[in-house]
């Protein structure tokens, strides 16, 4: 069998298993014990024991194999849960993720566990290379049936014989059989499962009120399952000494099941209907693929919708008009098919706050919420590094240490939150912390020795304060650490939040904390946008900024401190001119319509020659000329073949 070839199986199915052991050892940290916590980490990490070894990734079965034998220690009470085992199941825990990643890669001998295993072989006072299960593959010269005076329904299962991770498929086999009813009992036991110490077949006893036909579709959802038997007991015959077709298990064979009488469950009674599979796994690239070809056939329609408009056909116009509706309802498939809930990366930040503020000797609280809000695949690939800048500085210069916090009257330990809610068309994150708050007199002092404000200045209003602190370098750190210091964090959090489409707002509070607020589009991909002229060029505002649009009259516009602003009901707002962003002179005649632009909670208005409508753009990423304007954020195809530029909102307000 080529083990490569389940390779990324392998590595998916492990990382959801990583996952699950870090926020295990978190839980359990935080509770100084818990037999729930140690019960799942035992769990996780016996599953890539079993995985592990049925792919012959030698070196993560050994470690897999000795973390397991401390956990087992501790599970029953033979070991306590000390700062010291703590910082060795951390430890663990990131060699065993290394351990994955190098074995995948075709590079298993290069993980470097030796040390670790001795170091818990020594606090677990198991002998070296101690081990307590079978072979990968071997099946136990014999094993028994389950008692027969147990309850249930006897189910015997047959895995598909040379396919990998034979024990992973037969542990779900029992998992999905619990989720119909009480399991009381598995033969060979389910730590052998695991273990892949099993021949073709194991059996179990079911309660449950389910028909034979729906716990025999429950458990063939496993996958790799090629025979299920429900009632086993009445089909078992000695099994003969060349009989080739049947299986034999211990003293009986298990004979077809195609060729026993379904069970009925009453009288005249129809068969439930089977549970089929409802999820499968796609190559991201496939997903890809189909979004760049939907965004081409919104482009195309289009360019349909504008000739069918000039042909004037009304039967050319009625099929457009269906063509066009089918297109949007596959485009929404495609669209909702790449969402995913945010969980996927937030689920690794606990552990990097945990690490940077024992790093830095804090005390930290840190909650997430909002985590089934979801979001683009490619959109949740490219924030996780925002996000994780955004977390290490609140750490590092957020929170202040126990002492600092008890001298101001705070708890010693500090609050940090992660959050995401859907605001209309977008997805707003929040970091959050109840620290010391940006010290606007430390960064003005840093900005006048830099030169980059004038030396009287006294004091800096938000947006000032904002530009500093986000300029590329800009640090007060008095030290470089492990943490922060280099100058790399705030900066780098807007540039790549405004290539998303999206934008990035901090407030804070002297003594109180720090908000950040990062507004993100639902996906990079498609959008709908206000399409606006000016001396004959049509640029995209994105929709989820537009507010309204108003016609631009005489008693309208003023200026207050030689500024131009429009006043708008009871407001008053600051006026950009789009032709002056892109550099062209202006033309009395023109600029008579306004767009009123918002993000978060502020506004302005945009003066453009005309707008010509709303349309569905497909967005397309560009390289911008050396030294040119830095206000759009990509390209998108008109109807009429035209190219038109994004206007990036954020670098306008």
């Amino acid at each position: 069998m080529d083990a490569s070839r389940y390779a990324d199986l392998f590595l998916t199915e492990s990382r959801e298993h990583l996952s699950a052991i870090n926020h295990s050892l978190l839980e359990l940290e935080r509770t100084s014990g818990g037999a729930e916590h140690v019960g799942a980490l035992f769990r996780a990490v016996h599953t890539v024991k079993g995985m592990s070894a049925t792919m012959g990734y030698a070196p993560v079965a050994e470690l897999s194999h000795e973390l397991e034998t401390l956990l087992d220690r501790v599970r029953h009470g033979a070991q306590a849960v000390t700062a010291e085992v703590m910082d060795l199941l951390f430890a663990s825990a990131d060699a065993l993720e290394q351990a994955i990643e190098l074995a995948v890669a075709g590079r298993a001998d290069d993980a470097a566990v030796t040390s670790l295993v001795e170091r818990l072989q020594r606090l677990s006072g198991s002998a070296p290379g101690a081990t307590d299960r079978a072979p990968s593959g071997a099946a136990p010269a014999h094993w028994t049936v389950p008692a027969p005076d147990a309850p249930g329904r006897l189910v015997r299962v047959r895995v598909a014989t040379g396919v990998p991770l034979r024990g992973v498929r037969a542990y779900l086999a029992v998992q999905k059989a619990r989720e119909l009813g009480e399991v009381t009992a598995v033969a060979p036991a389910l730590e052998q499962l695991q273990a892949d110490a099993f021949g073709d077949d194991f059996a179990f006893r079911l309660t449950s009120p389910r028909s034979a036909e729906e716990i025999a579709a429950a458990v063939r959802m496993a996958g790799d399952i090629t025979e299920v038997v429900v009632d086993a007991a009445t089909h078992l015959a000695v099994a003969p000494a060349a009989e080739d077709s049947s299986l034999v298990m211990g003293s009986v064979s298990f004979l077809d099941a195609a060729a026993a009488p379904a069970p009925n469950d009453g009288a005249g009674s129809e068969p439930a209907p089977l549970r089929q599979q409802r999820h499968v796994r796609i190559d991201l690239r496939r997903l890809d693929a189909l979004m760049n070809l939907i965004g081409e056939l919104v482009i195309t329609r289009g360019r349909l919708v504008q000739i069918a408009h000039q042909m004037g056909d009304p039967t050319l116009d009625e099929s457009v008009t269906q063509a066009s509706r089918l297109i949007a309802d596959l485009q929404d498939e495609i669209m909702t098919s790449r969402m995913v809930p945010v969980w996927q990366v937030f689920d690794r930040f606990p552990r990097l706050v945990r690490d940077a503020a024992r790093a830095l000797g804090k005390d930290v609280n840190f909650v997430i919420t909002g985590k089934d809000i979801e979001l683009d695949r490619s959109m949740l690939d490219e924030i996780g590094d925002p996000i994780v800048h955004l977390l290490r500085n609140a750490v590092d210069h957020g929170l202040e240490t126990p002492e600092q916090r008890e001298a101001a009257g705070k708890p010693r330990v500090g609050q940090l939150s992660l959050s995401a809610v859907r605001d209309r068309s977008a997805v707003l994150i929040r970091v959050t912390d109840d620290g010391k708050g940006i010290d606007r007199a430390r960064v003005l002092r840093r900005a006048q020795q830099l030169g980059l404000v004038e030396a009287g200045k006294t004091e800096l209003v938000d947006d000032e304060l904002i530009r500093l602190i986000s300029r590329p370098g800009f640090s007060t750190a008095e030290r470089v650490t492990d943490i922060s210091g280099r100058g790399v964090g705030i900066d780098a959090v807007q540039n790549r939040v405004r290539a998303l489409g999206g934008s990035v707002e901090i407030r804070s509070t002297p003594g109180l904390g720090t908000t950040v607020t990062v507004r993100l589009p639902l996906t990079l991909a498609i959008v709908r946008a206000l399409l606006a002229r000016v001396d004959g060029e049509t640029y995209a505002l994105p929709m989820t900024h537009v507010s309204e649009t108003v016609e631009l009259g005489p008693d309208t516009l003023r200026t207050v401190k030689g500024r131009e602003v429009l006043v708008l009901r009871d407001d008053v707002l600051p006026i950009v001119r789009l032709r002056d962003v892109v550099r062209l002179p202006r033309a009395e005649d023109r600029g008579r319509q306004v767009v009123v632009l918002e993000l978060s909670d502020r506004r302005a208005g945009l003066v453009v020659d005309e707008l010509t409508g709303q349309q569905e753009i497909v967005v397309k990423q560009f390289d911008a000329v050396r030294d040119g304007l830095t206000v759009f954020s990509g390209a998108t195809i008109l109807g009429d073949g035209a190219p038109a530029l994004i206007v990036d909102v954020g670098s306008l307000l």
